[in-house]
């Protein structure tokens, strides 16, 4: 597999830096993905998300099946040109959507239930009913017009195929903190099988296709917060093997408890080969990224940075505030006197209180990219520490400014 991950530095706690090479160019890792749900990072354009650092975005295979139809992004030429995103692409297989708001009981798959595993597990596990998971695939709801579709591994491979995505990642069964371990263990199987079909699907397509370039194809690893289950799940898939073809990279899925993430990470990457990139789905908090960067994981994503940009929230070096504050009315300073981002240098805090209190688009523009700007270099940052050996003097210095105590 090194022809898609050349190893960098490494930590002796398994944390590391690398390059994944990609059709549309390298990643060097640690790095943060900024997430453009349906082709676009929302309120900022494509250009001002590569000035602001990132070098990939990545998109929802759910969305843009029913908007615009993978078939539009495909005669386009691909994502990337589709969006005009010259850099590399990651695709998610749809797996949290289609459970989510497919099913439409939305945050109960994710960190709301942390801590309450187990609790309430036949409520949970109806909802999932619901969604009609059967060991074939999924039915589900669109939460655009109430219409019903099926998602199976080789739909949600043909749909990523078409919209070409550099990276894509394999069907899965999404479960919650709620079910149990029986169905825990039933759902890791059905993964399992379905990781296979999605690699079988893949190749074929691909091969049906020699003229486009190759995509790469990442494992799923699920498991919940069950230690054996996480471990069986990343041997299964470091292993597996489909007509001479492997998984050459695998994403870490999932609801986590948040005080057990590095601890379920730390699982995941001890099981799987050491010559293929990690990829978190979903984190962006600066403890989350320290603490799952030192065990091992090499990318991540995120909707967080421009959802919570939206609502007037902005991170700063001391940590998150909210520019609706009333104490922003006068404040003619920036969001973060020591952050270079074209927010920051360009305008303060009082304007853009006014902005969100008159409500004007450009209030949330201008928010989301000092929040991109935030995540993407902070993990970049990361990545320079651990390569200059600086990585446990960088994490105490950022995590006590952030969260106002020693780390």
């Amino acid at each position: 597999m090194s022809e898609v991950f050349t190893l960098g530095t490494q930590l002796e706690t398994g944390g590391r830096t690398g390059i994944i090479h990609t059709p549309h160019g390298d990643i060097h890792t640690p790095a943060f993905i900024p997430v453009a749900t349906q082709a676009t990072i929302k309120a900022v354009l494509p250009e001002t998300i590569a000035s602001l650092g990132a070098q990939a975005v990545l998109a929802n295979a759910y969305h843009l099946y029913l908007q615009p139809g993978p078939e539009i992004v495909e005669e386009a030429g691909g994502l990337g040109r589709f969006m005009n995103w010259l850099g590399p692409t990651y695709t998610d297989s749809g797996g949290f959507q289609v459970l989510s708001l497919g099913s439409g009981f939305k945050k109960v798959l994710s960190d709301q239930f942390a801590g309450k595993a187990n609790a309430d597990t036949d409520i949970a596990e109806d909802k999932i009913r619901r969604a009609q998971v059967d060991d074939d695939g999924v039915w589900f709801t669109s939460h655009r017009d109430g219409t019903k579709h099926r998602f199976t591994p080789e739909v949600s491979m043909q749909v990523q195929h078409a919209l070409g995505a550099d990276i894509i990642f394999a069907f899965d069964e999404l479960t919650t903190l709620l079910n149990s371990y029986d169905y825990q263990v039933e759902s890791l199987e059905r993964t399992r099988r379905w990781a296979e079909r999605s690699l079988r699907e893949i190749t074929r397509l691909m091969d049906s296709h020699p003229e486009r370039p190759r995509q790469l194809l990442f494992g799923v690893i699920q498991g919940a917060q069950y230690e054996d289950l996480r471990r069986k799940s990343a041997r299964d898939l470091g292993a597996m093997e489909v007509d001479g073809h492997q998984f050459p990279g695998f994403g870490i899925g999932g609801a986590l408890e948040k005080e057990n993430l590095a601890t379920i990470v730390r699982w995941v990457t001890e099981e799987l080969p050491e010559d293929r990139p990690r990829h978190l789905l979903g984190i962006s908090e600066p403890d989350d990224l320290f603490n799952a960067i030192a065990v091992g994981a090499d990318t991540f994503d995120c909707v967080s940075p421009s959802r919570v940009a939206r609502t007037s929230a902005v991170y700063t070096r001391t940590g998150r505030t909210n520019l609706l504050r009333s104490e922003n009315r006068t404040r003619f300073e920036p969001i973060d006197d020591s952050c270079p981002c074209y927010t920051c240098t360009h305008y303060t805090r009082a304007y853009l209180h006014h902005l969100f209190k008159a409500k004007e688009m450009v209030a949330s523009t201008l928010a989301t990219i000092h929040n991109e700007f935030f995540t993407i270099t902070l993990v970049d940052r990361i990545r320079t520490a651990i390569s200059e050996g600086n990585f446990v003097e960088l994490r105490s210095e950022v995590l006590g400014d952030y969260y106002g105590q020693k780390v």
